[in-house]
């Protein structure tokens, strides 16, 4: 770990409700920055230099998933930060919520088989040079895990193109398309390319052992460490 990455603070959002922010927490401790909790009631974000918005049912999806978390207080906050430029990624849920509180164009709906799904995924990635996948290669393919119920990603025609032309598709689904997103779309980003949201779980393989299958044989997979190391990076060279 370099005194410059553990320098690097990466705040971790929770909200009643939150399933992944623990290993999320792991994730950008085995990256090699100081992971930071946030908690979704409060408005100081720490000092934090990056957010992490997690997986779960935020306040239980009880409306639309990420309906409610987007008027919590640290959510202003992070709006504010990630306008003036802080790397922000959301991870099913916090993708959710991104598109929820306009960060992010279009909609999560329900997978089109309107079943829980939890599966290992390929990736392709289609864009390699925003604040979390530059440390990929442009049209690599990853495996990554994936569990939603609402993970559809829908938007309309003109922002379909709008994404596809300007190089917004950060990540999309190779093999099968496990939800029925439009266009086979995993993950997007906005114009500056620092505000990142998917449907997988990136922290759920960034240790051997524990994530999916990889080159190396079952669970060897750590593709979803680079997310992480991609924000350190980003930082790490504004600096």
């Amino acid at each position: 770990m370099s005194t410059l990455s553990a320098d690097v603070r990466i705040g971790v959002v929770t909200f009643p409700g939150t399933l992944d922010d623990r290993d999320a927490m792991r994730a950008v401790r085995l990256a090699g920055a100081s992971p930071v909790s946030l908690w979704h009631g409060e408005s100081d974000m720490h000092q934090v230099d990056a957010v992490v918005i997690p997986g779960g049912f935020s306040y239980g999806d009880y409306l639309r998933a990420g309906a409610i978390s987007r008027f919590a207080p640290v959510m202003s906050k992070v709006a504010d930060a990630a306008a003036g430029g802080m790397p922000v990624l959301g991870i099913c849920n916090g993708f959710q919520i991104l598109t929820e509180a306009h960060l992010l164009p279009g909609s999560m709906i329900k997978n089109d088989h309107l079943h829980f799904i939890c599966r290992e995924q390929v990736l392709q990635v289609d864009n390699a040079d925003t604040a979390w996948s530059n440390q990929f290669d442009a049209q690599e393919h990853i495996t990554i895990p994936l569990k939603n119920q609402d993970g559809q990603y829908v938007a309309d025609q003109v922002t379909l193109d709008m994404l596809e032309a300007e190089g917004r598709v950060v990540f999309s689904y190779v093999g099968t398309n496990p939800n029925g997103s439009r266009r086979n779309i995993a993950g997007i980003c906005n114009e500056r390319g620092n505000v990142v949201g998917l449907m997988p779980h990136p922290e759920h393989a960034v240790e051997a052992g524990f994530g999916p299958a990889g080159a190396s044989g079952l669970r060897s997979g750590t593709d979803g460490l680079r997310f992480f190391t991609s924000a350190i990076n980003s930082l790490v060279h504004q600096a």
